[in-house]
């Protein structure tokens, strides 16, 4: 599941002309059929990449056998991160075209639900006794600010900087490679192009075009590593407030524009390519083309056997690194958390039948199954002791363990709108159409808009 959490949220009136056309060709609302449950889910654009369609067709079938005269029909959204929501959000408008259960990003969830595109869960979920295994953060993610409960995680994530071994000892860089400040990491990129013509040295998102994989990726795993890790540089809870460009602010965008002005990343027209992504992935990474990648713990799932980008070698050729404090100052290292959730569409014409399909995709053996195809952080507690699901994977022991380090995106209806602004100023110093201290200003009169007003400064 690329960029998991994975994007802005376009308003491009062509765009959503687009997507009601396309979805008014789904055919009927969920409610045509009593005995049919309908399920959207977000598929890859990458045509090799089948890991949720196989899951799925997998829990389809358990589904029907369990309940005979019942049946599935999946209704795939196939786009780009920023034109899913889109898409996913025409369809929940309407009966005609709402499904009776979607694939939910934790970052718009609370615009969804108080948009009323979705249903609470609670008398569902006070009945299903596996609930009671799901952590406490897990259930968090899918609260909405009345309290209630609108979706059922599907598994976290966190995030570190990947990078090639091979492309190391060309440059003279350690293989055990752990950075300890933001500079250890533009040194090593600087180190890369000085010696290893050829290579992109660091990828980091950027810009708009790929949406939330620039917020969460690349920004907050700057912003959350300019404080000691003991206040939110985002949103100031007690004064429930969001933060204005502060120095943070200001020296996370200082970092994007380095890498783009010393050429130390991509070109900047791939950089601000919807699908760069898939090129880290499918490309860059495989075929030894790029250093270092700000990324998530996702990753291996383009490689497992079957999906088309099958690299056996990963493990061996690629290092895992935690992303460092700014200056290397306590916690140390830094990640981010999202993930997703499947909900259940206020309109839907067979919520009963979407909350079965819930349960069967959430059993011990069947999440378990999901988090291992998937390359995803366990948020059940059963399945996160289980040695079968630590030792299924390289990396998922590193990535588990990121978990102590992380944070959480605020969790508020103006977030994707505040993310949107954070992407916008990346964007104009990505191309250097902007100062690092005008994009700031930009950003804050953005917030000021986005949040009503609702803005410290600090």
């Amino acid at each position: 599941m690329p960029v998991r959490p994975t994007a802005s949220l376009p308003t491009l009136l062509a765009l959503t002309l687009a997507a009601a056309g396309t979805l008014t060709a789904c055919g009927g609302g969920s409610g045509s059929d009593p005995d049919t449950v309908k399920v959207s889910f977000k598929q890859s654009t990458d045509n090799s990449i089948k890991v949720m369609d196989t899951y799925l067709a997998d829990i389809k079938k358990q589904f029907e056998k369990a309940n005979p005269g019942k049946k599935v029909e999946f209704v795939p959204i196939k786009a780009p991160d920023s034109e899913y929501y889109t898409k996913l959000q025409q369809m929940l408008r309407s009966p005609k075209t709402a499904p009776d259960l979607v694939y939910e990003d934790t970052f718009l969830i609370n615009s969804d639900i108080t948009s009323g595109y979705l249903k609470p869960l609670d008398p569902y979920l006070a009945k299903w006794q596996d609930w009671n295994q799901f952590i406490d953060t897990a259930q968090a993610a899918a609260k909405g600010e009345d309290g209630k409960t609108y979706g059922v995680p599907d598994g976290t994530d966190t995030r570190g900087l990947w990078f090639s071994k091979d492309v190391f000892k060309k440059a003279g860089l350690p293989a055990d490679w752990q950075p300890k400040t933001w500079n250890d990491v533009l040194d090593a990129a600087r180190t890369v192009k000085e010696k290893v013509p050829g290579v992109i040295p660091l990828n980091v998102y950027t810009g708009k075009p790929v949406g939330e994989a620039a917020t969460m990726q690349t920004f907050e795993m700057l912003l959350y590593g300019t404080n000691d890790g003991t206040a939110d540089p985002l949103y100031d809870k007690s004064a429930k407030k969001w933060v204005a460009g502060s120095k943070g602010f200001k020296d996370s965008l200082s970092f994007v524009e380095t890498v783009y002005k010393e050429k130390l990343g991509p070109e900047v027209s791939d950089a601000l390519d919807p699908n760069v992504g898939t090129r880290v992935r499918g490309e860059w990474l495989p075929k030894g083309k790029l250093a270092i990648a700000l990324d998530g713990s996702w990753l291996p799932q383009d490689w497992l056997p079957g999906s088309g980008h099958e690299w056996p070698e990963w493990s061996e050729e690629l290092g895992l690194a935690a992303m460092p404090t700014q200056n290397g100052q306590a916690p140390g290292k830094v990640s981010m958390s999202g993930g997703w959730t499947w909900s259940i569409p206020a309109k839907a014409g067979n919520p009963d039948l979407a909350f079965e399909f819930i349960k069967t995709m959430q059993t011990k053996a069947n999440a378990q199954k999901w988090y291992i195809a998937n390359s995803g952080i366990a948020v059940r507690k059963d399945v996160a002791d289980d040695p079968s699901y630590t030792d299924a994977q390289p990396g998922i022991k590193f990535f588990t363990d990121l978990v102590a380090s992380t944070h959480y995106r605020p969790a508020f209806p103006a977030y994707p709108k505040v993310s949107t602004a954070v992407q916008e100023a990346m964007e104009g110093v990505t191309t250097g159409d902007m100062s690092v201290d005008d994009a700031a200003k930009g950003y804050d009169e953005e917030l000021k808009s986005a949040t009503d007003d609702q803005v410290i400064q600090k």
